[in-house]
């Protein structure tokens, strides 16, 4: 009883080197194949020599190298295509083994095109989180220096200052739009001359029109 073991598994041992064997076989067989028709194909592609005995007699016949064939010159310029096969699939149905390259390739085609999507999407869906922030934080700077325009207090905010984008949570931030931004930049450069992209509150409408570079943040 002890001895039964190791019996009963040097048949399973046996099998599967059989079997590994046998498919290492398998594929060295489908690698020469591979190889031999690709060696047929290539000497099929190779133009007939004009010293073929067949050349010869076409040539006797009136036949001019590169035109069709035919009395009036309707038949074939090339020579019917040679489609090697090693499967037993019927005729007119494509070999198993190019099906199978076929619909991988058409697999992979749709998957990349589908993670591109995805990469475009994300990336416009970043673009917009950022440009959101940036409305946020240009609408706090122009709403600061309007309430101390209005109370008669000049201040001119660094342009290059820091700003903690990220320091608080987006429950607290209030909602503001683009238009809520463009109102307050626009109240601010009527009244007061001021932009809050240059930091800086001009003499004139005159100088803010000739200075400033713009209404929006893209223009500076």
């Amino acid at each position: 009883i002890p001895n039964s073991n190791p019996l009963s598994s040097q048949p399973s041992k046996k099998k599967s080197k059989t079997l590994d064997w046998q498919e290492q076989r398998k594929i060295e067989r489908e690698r020469k194949q591979l190889e031999e028709d690709q060696q047929t194909l290539a000497k099929i592609d190779a133009p007939i020599p004009q010293s073929n005995i067949g050349f010869k007699l076409l040539k006797q016949m009136g036949y001019t190298p590169g035109s069709a064939l035919g009395k009036e010159g309707s038949g074939r310029v090339e020579p019917v295509g040679l489609d090697i096969r090693r499967s037993r699939a019927g005729i007119g149905r494509e070999d198993p083994l190019k099906e199978m390259r076929k619909r991988e390739e058409i697999e992979f085609e749709r998957k990349k095109k589908n993670e591109e999507a995805l990469m475009a999407e994300f990336g416009s869906w970043q673009k917009s989180q950022w440009r959101s922030r940036r409305v946020v934080v240009n609408y706090k700077k122009a709403k600061a220096a309007l309430d101390q325009l209005e109370n008669k207090e000049v201040v001119v905010p660094k342009k290059n200052e820091e700003e903690e984008e990220g320091g608080q949570d987006e429950e607290e931030e209030e909602e503001v739009t683009e238009e809520d931004l463009q109102d307050i930049v626009m109240k601010l450069r009527d009244e007061y001359q001021y932009c809050p992209y240059c930091g800086f509150q001009y003499e004139s409408m005159e100088a803010l029109l000739s200075s400033c570079p713009g209404t929006n943040e893209d223009d500076h």
